[in-house]
């Protein structure tokens, strides 16, 4: 267990599109074991995935992974609220497979967004669960207001660590 908690507290840093499709570095707590297919290929973490450690099962579920991007918020690349940020390679595969995609990048990425509280959070392994992803961060987009910003960070609170 104590290494699984050295291992958590360890930054990960993955190149992720941002506002404009401009390349950030976001930051995580690592919560799998370190894999590299050597050809920037992303492979995204799936239910039950045995690359998830003990400890990494527990801050995935509970987003506790996803604290050290308030520092990416404080440097300005991300938002607290807006569309989240995908794996560059998942950003290249699905903006020719969903109209639109790339109309998210208008907007800063954010930790949590109105997909999130809407049931699109985690995996997204099938095309229509990325498409109502895509959909509500395009909704999120059109709709914007403090207000709705503010009960996305509610909802997210209440429904999104759960």
């Amino acid at each position: 267990m104590l290494s699984s908690v050295r291992q958590v507290l360890c930054f990960f840093k993955q190149k992720r599109y941002g506002v404009n499709g401009q390349e950030i570095s976001v930051l995580k707590f690592r919560s799998m074991t370190v894999m590299d297919a050597g050809d920037g290929e992303v492979k995204q973490a799936t239910k039950n995935d045995a690359r998830i450690t003990r400890f990494g099962a527990f801050i995935r579920r509970t987003s506790l992974d996803e604290l050290p991007q308030f520092l990416n918020v404080i440097g300005g690349s991300m938002s607290i609220v807006g569309p989240r940020p995908h794996a560059v390679s998942h950003n290249e595969f699905y903006r020719g497979q969903i109209h639109g995609y790339m109309l998210r990048h208008m907007v800063k990425p954010g930790i949590t967004g109105l997909a999130q509280i809407n049931g699109f959070r985690g995996e997204t392994d099938t095309l229509d669960k990325m498409e109502g992803r895509i959909r509500y961060d395009l909704e999120y987009i059109r709709s914007w207001s403090v207000w709705l910003d503010i009960k996305i960070i509610f909802l997210t609170v209440f429904k999104g660590f759960c």
